[in-house]
């Protein structure tokens, strides 16, 4: 029996290519909003200073946590993260 695996074994792997092949189409939901709304919140690396000059003082300030020290401001329409007084990430609330 083990001297035909490695003839089975081929011949399976010749097979393979001619087997059909399927693709599954991802749809998410409010990529393009995201994307479009991206240059509505701050960018990575901007001060916390050009944040507020620039959007206003936020609803909320969240304490710095952990190290490095992470906090986080909330804005009506975005979240903004801080580590030490830089933007990490903006993101859109939904």
């Amino acid at each position: 029996m083990f001297r035909r695996l490695p003839a089975l074994l081929i011949s399976a792997l010749a097979a393979a290519p001619m087997l059909p092949a399927a693709a599954e189409t991802l749809l998410l939901d409010g990529v393009e909003q995201a994307s479009t709304s991206a240059s509505q919140r701050p960018s990575r690396g901007m001060t916390m200073d050009k944040v507020a000059s620039t959007w206003g003082q936020p609803a909320t300030k969240n304490s710095a946590v952990g190290d490095p020290p992470i906090s986080r401001w909330e804005y009506p329409n975005f979240i903004v993260y801080f580590e030490y007084s830089r933007v990490i990430h903006a993101v859109h609330k939904n």
